[in-house]
Parts: structure tokens; sequence; C-alpha cells
């Protein structure tokens, strides 16, 4: 059986409750170094913003959708 680490991973909890989004799917791309952050499957954006630290938030109508995290290794 696989062993991990869950130290870092439980270090998460205290955050995610806080969401008001209760669900959350992520992905990483590498090669682009960009995280993906989605609360909402299948989403539709019909708008987004890029903040001044890199991040898209994306929004379906007045809703917050996702993240789109630029850069994510220099987190």
């Amino acid at each position: 059986m696989a062993q991990i680490a869950t130290e870092d991973y439980l270090k998460l909890v205290p955050v995610l409750k806080l969401l008001p989004q209760k669900f959350l799917w992520s992905s990483y791309d590498a090669e682009a170094d960009v995280l993906y952050v989605n609360f909402k499957k299948p989403s539709h954006a019909t708008d987004s913003e890029l903040t001044d630290d890199d991040v898209v938030i994306r929004y379906e109508g007045d809703e917050v959708i996702g993240l789109t995290v630029l850069h994510a290794s220099e987190r």
C-alpha cells in the first residue's frame, strides 16, 4: 500500500472549512506552472479578473467558480 505524508494535507483542513464553497477540485500543470482550483463542475465562466498577485478569479454571474494561480511554484 502506498504511503503518503498526511501532515501537509491536514494543514489545508482549517482553510477549506472556512470556504463558502463546499466542493473543491484542483489540478496543477507543471509545464505552465499553473494551479487550477474549481468550486463547481461543470463550470462555465462568464467573467474573470486578474489580481495584482497573479490570480485569475473566475465568475459565473456573481458566483466565484474558480481560481487560476499563475506562477504557482513561486508561492
